[in-house]
Protein backbone atom coordinates (compact mmCIF):
# COMPACT_ATOMS: atom_id res chain seq x y z
CA UNK A 1 0.00 0.00 0.00
CA UNK A 2 0.90 3.88 -0.36
CA UNK A 3 0.76 6.93 1.74
CA UNK A 4 -0.10 8.65 -1.38
CA UNK A 5 -3.96 10.23 -2.31
CA UNK A 6 -3.66 8.83 -6.08
CA UNK A 7 -1.89 5.60 -7.75
CA UNK A 8 -0.33 8.37 -9.37
CA UNK A 9 -0.67 11.89 -11.14
CA UNK A 10 -4.86 11.71 -9.76
CA UNK A 11 -6.84 14.07 -11.04
CA UNK A 12 -4.85 16.96 -10.38
CA UNK A 13 -7.70 19.68 -11.67
CA UNK A 14 -9.39 18.72 -8.32
CA UNK A 15 -7.24 20.07 -6.09
CA UNK A 16 -7.53 17.55 -3.25
CA UNK A 17 -5.45 16.43 -0.12
CA UNK A 18 -6.42 13.70 2.56
CA UNK A 19 -7.85 16.36 4.84
CA UNK A 20 -10.70 16.71 2.38
CA UNK A 21 -11.82 13.31 2.26
CA UNK A 22 -13.18 12.52 5.65
CA UNK A 23 -15.01 9.25 4.74
CA UNK A 24 -13.53 6.02 3.96
CA UNK A 25 -13.20 3.83 0.50
CA UNK A 26 -13.17 0.00 0.96
CA UNK A 27 -12.84 -1.99 -2.16
CA UNK A 28 -14.24 -5.96 -2.42
CA UNK A 29 -12.49 -7.67 -4.95
CA UNK A 30 -13.04 -10.86 -6.89
CA UNK A 31 -14.11 -13.19 -10.11
CA UNK A 32 -18.12 -12.88 -10.96
CA UNK A 33 -19.86 -15.73 -8.50
CA UNK A 34 -16.75 -15.14 -5.58
CA UNK A 35 -19.91 -13.49 -3.08
CA UNK A 36 -18.23 -9.95 -3.60
CA UNK A 37 -21.92 -8.15 -3.79
CA UNK A 38 -23.32 -10.60 -1.02
CA UNK A 39 -20.79 -8.99 1.08
CA UNK A 40 -21.37 -5.84 0.11
CA UNK A 41 -24.85 -5.29 0.54
CA UNK A 42 -24.73 -7.12 4.05
CA UNK A 43 -21.46 -4.80 5.20
CA UNK A 44 -23.69 -1.93 3.76
CA UNK A 45 -26.76 -2.77 6.37
CA UNK A 46 -24.46 -3.15 9.44
CA UNK A 47 -22.95 -0.03 8.42
CA UNK A 48 -26.29 1.69 8.50
CA UNK A 49 -27.30 0.33 11.30
CA UNK A 50 -24.16 1.49 13.32
CA UNK A 51 -25.06 5.34 11.59
CA UNK A 52 -22.39 5.75 8.96
CA UNK A 53 -23.73 7.14 5.74
CA UNK A 54 -22.69 4.35 3.32
CA UNK A 55 -22.21 4.92 -0.79
CA UNK A 56 -22.34 1.31 -2.78
CA UNK A 57 -20.75 1.43 -6.31
CA UNK A 58 -19.61 -0.83 -8.98
CA UNK A 59 -18.87 -1.17 -12.47
CA UNK A 60 -21.19 -0.44 -14.98
CA UNK A 61 -22.41 2.38 -12.76
CA UNK A 62 -21.98 5.39 -14.78
CA UNK A 63 -24.67 7.44 -16.07
CA UNK A 64 -21.96 8.52 -18.55
CA UNK A 65 -21.52 5.36 -20.21
CA UNK A 66 -22.98 2.77 -18.22
CA UNK A 67 -25.48 1.53 -19.95
CA UNK A 68 -23.38 1.74 -23.43
CA UNK A 69 -20.85 -0.71 -21.90
CA UNK A 70 -23.68 -3.02 -21.39
CA UNK A 71 -24.79 -2.47 -25.04
CA UNK A 72 -21.56 -2.92 -26.84
CA UNK A 73 -21.18 -6.39 -24.67
CA UNK A 74 -24.23 -7.49 -25.71
CA UNK A 75 -22.83 -8.13 -29.31
CA UNK A 76 -19.76 -9.59 -28.55
CA UNK A 77 -17.59 -7.28 -30.80
CA UNK A 78 -15.73 -4.93 -28.69
CA UNK A 79 -11.68 -4.52 -29.32
CA UNK A 80 -9.86 -4.95 -26.55
CA UNK A 81 -8.57 -1.31 -26.24
CA UNK A 82 -12.20 0.17 -27.09
CA UNK A 83 -13.20 -1.94 -23.61
CA UNK A 84 -10.73 -0.82 -22.00
CA UNK A 85 -11.08 2.46 -22.29
CA UNK A 86 -14.88 2.67 -21.97
CA UNK A 87 -14.55 0.78 -18.76
CA UNK A 88 -11.71 3.54 -17.44
CA UNK A 89 -14.12 5.98 -18.76
CA UNK A 90 -17.21 4.77 -16.58
CA UNK A 91 -14.64 4.43 -13.58
CA UNK A 92 -13.45 7.87 -13.75
CA UNK A 93 -16.78 9.68 -14.47
CA UNK A 94 -18.33 7.60 -11.12
CA UNK A 95 -14.76 8.44 -9.33
CA UNK A 96 -15.49 12.37 -9.87
CA UNK A 97 -19.10 12.48 -9.80
CA UNK A 98 -19.99 9.64 -6.79
CA UNK A 99 -17.20 9.02 -4.67
CA UNK A 100 -15.20 11.82 -4.24
CA UNK A 101 -18.09 13.53 -3.43
CA UNK A 102 -19.24 11.27 -1.21
CA UNK A 103 -15.83 10.33 0.35
CA UNK A 104 -15.56 14.10 1.16
CA UNK A 105 -18.84 14.30 2.89
CA UNK A 106 -17.94 11.99 5.48
CA UNK A 107 -19.71 8.80 3.92
CA UNK A 108 -18.09 5.23 3.53
CA UNK A 109 -18.04 3.92 -0.07
CA UNK A 110 -17.80 0.75 -0.47
CA UNK A 111 -17.02 -0.59 -4.18
CA UNK A 112 -18.29 -3.85 -5.31
CA UNK A 113 -14.92 -4.25 -7.58
CA UNK A 114 -12.31 -1.43 -8.88
CA UNK A 115 -9.81 -0.83 -10.65
CA UNK A 116 -8.09 -4.24 -10.18
CA UNK A 117 -10.68 -5.93 -12.03
CA UNK A 118 -10.55 -3.87 -14.60
CA UNK A 119 -6.49 -4.56 -14.40
CA UNK A 120 -6.57 -8.07 -14.41
CA UNK A 121 -9.02 -8.36 -17.13
CA UNK A 122 -6.76 -6.71 -19.29
CA UNK A 123 -3.23 -7.88 -18.57
CA UNK A 124 -5.02 -11.66 -19.62
CA UNK A 125 -5.94 -10.26 -22.81
CA UNK A 126 -2.49 -9.08 -23.61
CA UNK A 127 -2.65 -5.64 -22.28
CA UNK A 128 0.98 -3.73 -21.22
CA UNK A 129 1.23 -3.92 -17.33
CA UNK A 130 2.86 0.02 -17.14
CA UNK A 131 0.06 1.10 -19.87
CA UNK A 132 -2.73 0.14 -17.23
CA UNK A 133 -0.71 1.42 -14.24
CA UNK A 134 -0.94 4.66 -16.75
CA UNK A 135 -4.57 4.65 -17.36
CA UNK A 136 -5.71 4.17 -13.77
CA UNK A 137 -3.10 6.58 -12.17
CA UNK A 138 -5.85 9.04 -11.63
CA UNK A 139 -7.26 6.20 -8.94
CA UNK A 140 -7.81 6.69 -5.40
CA UNK A 141 -5.64 4.59 -3.11
CA UNK A 142 -8.82 3.01 -1.16
CA UNK A 143 -8.24 2.22 2.24
CA UNK A 144 -9.04 -1.30 2.34
CA UNK A 145 -8.62 -3.95 -0.15
CA UNK A 146 -10.55 -7.03 0.71
CA UNK A 147 -9.50 -9.76 -1.90
CA UNK A 148 -12.03 -13.01 -2.09
CA UNK A 149 -10.55 -15.54 -3.62
CA UNK A 150 -12.18 -18.64 -5.19
CA UNK A 151 -11.10 -21.29 -7.21
CA UNK A 152 -12.52 -21.75 -10.39
CA UNK A 153 -14.18 -24.92 -10.04
CA UNK A 154 -16.36 -23.57 -7.79
CA UNK A 155 -16.93 -20.40 -9.81
CA UNK A 156 -18.34 -22.84 -12.71
CA UNK A 157 -20.36 -24.24 -10.07
CA UNK A 158 -21.53 -21.61 -8.72
CA UNK A 159 -22.42 -19.84 -12.34
CA UNK A 160 -24.57 -22.71 -13.91
CA UNK A 161 -26.43 -22.62 -10.43
CA UNK A 162 -26.85 -18.96 -10.30
CA UNK A 163 -27.01 -18.25 -13.74
CA UNK A 164 -28.22 -21.46 -15.64
CA UNK A 165 -25.45 -20.95 -18.05
CA UNK A 166 -21.76 -18.91 -18.80
CA UNK A 167 -21.71 -15.96 -19.96
CA UNK A 168 -19.24 -15.30 -22.92
CA UNK A 169 -16.96 -12.66 -21.06
CA UNK A 170 -16.93 -14.06 -18.27
CA UNK A 171 -15.87 -17.16 -19.89
CA UNK A 172 -13.08 -15.22 -22.01
CA UNK A 173 -14.67 -16.79 -25.39
CA UNK A 174 -13.11 -13.47 -26.90
CA UNK A 175 -9.62 -14.75 -25.70
CA UNK A 176 -10.22 -17.89 -27.61
CA UNK A 177 -8.41 -20.29 -24.85
CA UNK A 178 -10.46 -22.91 -25.70
CA UNK A 179 -13.67 -23.50 -28.22
CA UNK A 180 -15.56 -25.26 -25.49
CA UNK A 181 -16.75 -22.86 -23.05
CA UNK A 182 -16.75 -24.22 -19.99
CA UNK A 183 -12.74 -25.25 -20.75
CA UNK A 184 -12.29 -21.61 -21.82
CA UNK A 185 -14.07 -20.72 -18.74
CA UNK A 186 -11.69 -22.52 -16.05
CA UNK A 187 -8.51 -21.62 -18.12
CA UNK A 188 -9.36 -17.86 -18.23
CA UNK A 189 -10.42 -17.78 -14.54
CA UNK A 190 -7.05 -19.09 -13.44
CA UNK A 191 -4.89 -16.88 -15.31
CA UNK A 192 -7.04 -13.93 -13.48
CA UNK A 193 -6.61 -15.71 -10.09
CA UNK A 194 -2.67 -15.54 -11.42
CA UNK A 195 -3.17 -11.90 -11.77
CA UNK A 196 -5.40 -10.97 -8.80
CA UNK A 197 -2.44 -12.85 -6.97
CA UNK A 198 0.32 -10.96 -8.38
CA UNK A 199 -1.64 -7.60 -8.01
CA UNK A 200 -2.56 -9.05 -4.01
CA UNK A 201 1.34 -8.46 -3.46
CA UNK A 202 1.38 -5.28 -5.46
CA UNK A 203 -1.24 -3.16 -3.63
CA UNK A 204 -1.73 -5.06 -0.12
CA UNK A 205 -5.02 -6.89 -0.67
CA UNK A 206 -6.13 -8.43 2.03
CA UNK A 207 -7.14 -11.96 0.91
CA UNK A 208 -10.07 -14.12 2.00
CA UNK A 209 -10.83 -17.69 1.50
CA UNK A 210 -13.92 -17.27 -0.46
CA UNK A 211 -15.34 -21.03 0.26
CA UNK A 212 -15.76 -19.93 3.76
CA UNK A 213 -19.36 -19.44 4.77
CA UNK A 214 -21.31 -16.03 3.58
CA UNK A 215 -21.36 -15.30 7.73
CA UNK A 216 -17.68 -16.33 8.52
CA UNK A 217 -16.25 -14.33 6.01
CA UNK A 218 -19.05 -10.95 7.11
CA UNK A 219 -17.23 -11.41 10.47
CA UNK A 220 -13.92 -10.74 9.35
CA UNK A 221 -14.86 -8.39 7.20
CA UNK A 222 -16.48 -6.63 9.92
CA UNK A 223 -14.12 -6.49 12.19
CA UNK A 224 -11.52 -5.25 9.86
CA UNK A 225 -13.83 -2.18 8.79
CA UNK A 226 -14.40 -1.43 12.64
CA UNK A 227 -10.75 -1.23 13.63
CA UNK A 228 -10.23 0.42 10.39
CA UNK A 229 -12.68 2.98 11.58
CA UNK A 230 -11.58 2.87 15.18
CA UNK A 231 -8.53 3.69 14.08
CA UNK A 232 -9.80 6.77 12.19
CA UNK A 233 -11.79 8.09 15.38
CA UNK A 234 -8.36 7.48 17.86
CA UNK A 235 -6.32 9.44 15.31
CA UNK A 236 -7.32 13.23 16.46
CA UNK A 237 -7.37 12.36 19.78
CA UNK A 238 -3.55 11.28 19.33
CA UNK A 239 -2.87 14.53 18.05
CA UNK A 240 -4.88 16.52 20.88
CA UNK A 241 -2.96 14.74 23.30
CA UNK A 242 0.47 15.22 21.53
CA UNK A 243 -0.21 18.95 21.70
CA UNK A 244 -0.85 18.99 25.19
Amino acid sequence: MTDNLFYGTGLPYLKLNKKHLSGKLIVIEGADCSGRSTQIALLKEYLEASGHGVLDTGLRRSGLVGEAIEEAKGGNTLGKTTLSLMYATDFADQLENKIIPALKAGFIVLADRYIFTLMVRDLVRGADKEWLQELFSFALVPDKIFYMNVDPETLLHRALLKYGQLDYWESGMDVCLSSDMFESFTKYQSQLKDEYATLSLEYGFDVIDGSRTVDEIQKYIRDRVDELLESKKAAPKAKAKKAN
